[in-house]
């Protein structure tokens, strides 16, 4: 397992006094594995979980040419190109059952939707682009080609080829594709447990009496909300006093029972350091002046129970890297409101999705953006990257188009990601923004 000054040597560029939040989600992406536990869960069960292993069909779907028309099928070789076709209905072909009987030229049978193409025939004409006169049916010319409005058997999937692969989210679609394959049951990745708790002497947990000074523990709120609709097992340890002795035991606690551990607060300058020093004693930290805007301050590392005695004793150099078996890995994430959503959004659920074992470069490591135009100028200085709450609407044209929800971006105005349905990421190197100008977005439908 790499050491985070290995990591941090391994990347060109790395600062941890600036860092540009591009080299965040890169450094995470180093620092964290994928669980290697799994278990097997019926398919009812397994929504929003990641496949442990590939998906090889038992089946072809479909199983057999059907029509994917109500209509008539029949021979294309009957189809005439310069005159109507006319041909004779001999039977009907129902979904669930092959027709018995047979076809001769200039004949047809009326068919269903999904029911087996009888033999020798290719070609379907829906009910509605054919006149019907008893017994027979008349197709205009030029409007069907030979093999139109038939499905292939295998046509989806064939028999043998991976139908879904490790590290799927399984989503509603993924289930009905493998309901349809008849597998009952599927092999994931065991669920990650997220342990999170707030710190600070001033934060309130709600029901505590007002007090000067003090301020309601909302975050704990939006971390756990965060990490239920991500759907990991979110472990509550409210709120921590900046106290040495509370901090240990937190940390000890949370560490010894989840894969990862968050907290918020205490890893910005001036505040009391007692945070971040129990982050040192208790594992190997880097703690980041980000290049960004809410955001800047964070902590990421690793934290182990087994070796908090052993680190009491004896400096980070001589704890050996073998010592970090069962770790957890911390996000130590700014105490301001918003700032602790952007770091979650931008920064955390990368990481968490690595760690679940999902495809990361299908799922969004770092997130995926859309684009919409500016609704006003946005102004901006090169050299860091500002996440912008925005209001992504659909102008008269179709296009999209983003505004900014409140005109104080300020990091504790948590009121403007309630307005808002997404983040205006502007990028490190980008400057002023004119109006009209297409702007990435990291929408919140999908990411939260």
């Amino acid at each position: 397992m790499r050491s985070l000054d290995d990591i941090a040597a391994a990347l060109q560029g790395y600062d941890a006094s600036a860092l540009p939040a591009g080299k965040v989600n890169e450094f995470l992406a180093a620092l964290v594995q994928p669980v290697a536990q799994t278990e097997e869960l019926p398919l009812a069960q397994a929504l929003d979980r990641v496949l442990a292993s590939d998906m090889i069909s038992p089946i072809s779907v479909p199983p057999h040419d059907n029509s994917a028309m109500d209509g008539f099928a029949f021979a294309g070789s009957d189809l005439k190109t310069d005159e109507p076709t006319k041909l004779a209905v001999v039977g009907t072909a129902l979904a669930g059952k092959a027709w018995q009987g047979s076809i001769q030229a200039g004949q047809c049978v009326k068919i269903m939707t999904g029911a087996i193409m009888p033999v020798g025939l290719d070609t379907v004409v829906p009910q509605e682009m054919c006149s019907v006169d008893a017994d027979a049916i008349t197709i205009a010319p030029g409007i069907l080609k030979t093999g139109d409005n038939r499905r292939f058997a295998g046509e989806d999937l064939m028999a043998g080829s991976v139908a879904l692969s490790q590290g799927e989210l399984l989503a509603p679609a993924a289930l009905g594709l493998l309901a349809s394959l008849n597998m009952p049951t599927v092999q994931v990745y065991r669920k990650l447990k997220v342990a999170y708790f707030s710190t600070g002497d001033e934060v309130l947990s709600l029901g505590d009496a007002p007090r000067e000074g003090a301020i309601y523990d909302s975050n704990r709120y939006t971390v756990i909300g965060l990490l239920k609709r991500w759907g990991y097992e979110a472990v509550d340890m409210g709120v921590v006093r900046d106290s040495p002795g509370a901090l240990e035991a937190a940390f000890t606690q949370a560490a010894a029972q989840a894969d990862a551990v968050i907290t918020s607060g205490g890893v910005s300058v001036g505040e009391a350091d007692h945070t971040k020093a129990m982050m040192k004693k208790l594992g190997d930290v880097a703690f980041w002046k980000i290049a960004m805007r809410p955001g800047r301050p964070m902590a990421v590392g690793r934290i182990t129970p087994s070796v908090f005695k052993a680190k009491t004793a004896a400096s980070r150099e001589e704890i050996s890297a073998s010592s970090y078996q069962n770790d957890s890995i911390l996000f130590g994430l700014p105490g301001n409101p918003v700032a602790t959503m952007v770091t979650m959004l931008a920064f955390v659920r990368p990481a968490l999705l690595r760690m679940s074992g999902a495809n990361t470069q299908k799922y969004g490591s770092p997130p995926l953006y859309l684009q919409a135009a500016s609704q006003e100028s946005l102004r901006k200085k090169p050299g860091r990257t500002e996440y912008q709450r925005g209001l992504v609407t659909r102008a008269a044209d179709g296009s999209l188009q983003v505004r900014t929800t409140s005109s104080n971006q300020g990091s504790g105005v948590l009121s403007s990601m309630v307005q808002a349905n997404g983040l205006i990421v502007l990028h490190h190197d980008q400057g002023h923004v004119a109006i009209g100008e297409k702007v990435d977005v990291m929408m919140f439908e999908g990411v939260m």
